[in-house]
This record gives C-alpha cells, structure tokens and sequence, in this order.
C-alpha cells in the first residue's frame, strides 16, 4: 500500500532530530576517560570534505560550514535522494582508530 503525495502534507509538522556530523573517531573507554582539557580528538574527515547533514540520524545532505554573524550554518551543496543515495553512504560505526591523543 502506498500513501499518496497529496495526503503527504500532514506530516510536515512533524519534529524530527536535525543534526550535522563533523567527523568521527573510535576510541577505547579508558582514552576517553583520560581526556582533559586542550586535548584533540582526531576525526576521520578532512578539513575541505563536505559535513554530513542528519535527519534522525540518516543522511539527507551535505554541505560546507559558514559563519553568519556569530553563529555557524550549512551550506547545502549536495542532497541524497533516489539515485545519489548511493553516493552519499551512512556513517559507519565499524570505522577504527584514526588517531590519537
């Protein structure tokens, strides 16, 4: 059974968990602990990829970081959707060590 596009209208008023992914990294419990302030947590990304963009917690976009005033956005520049879901994978989890403290 499908739902028809027009019936698709109620729905978005519907909350739902926005978020942008920076970067990862995997590390062990005993590292995270040991954490104290001016450490750094190497992420798995680099400095000119694009931000992933989340909407609980599945990849719809992604963009580049910009300043407007004293606060940070998301410049949209690609979406996911039929085809390039493909190219826009989900963040994995299984991904290891990247770096270190």
């Amino acid at each position: 059974m499908s739902i028809p596009f027009a019936n698709l209208g109620m729905l978005k008023d519907i909350d739902v968990a926005v978020s942008v992914e920076l970067g990862s990294s995997s590390m062990r419990l005993r590292d995270i602990c040991a954490l104290g302030e001016g450490q750094v947590i190497m992420l798995d990304r680099l400095i000119d990829e694009p931000l992933d963009l989340l909407v609980n917690g599945k990849v719809v976009a992604r963009g580049e970081v910009v300043a407007e005033g004293n606060r940070f956005g998301l410049r949209i520049i690609e979406l996911a959707g039929g085809e390039a879901d493909d190219a826009i994978p989900a963040p994995s989890a299984s991904a290891g060590p990247v770096g270190g403290l």
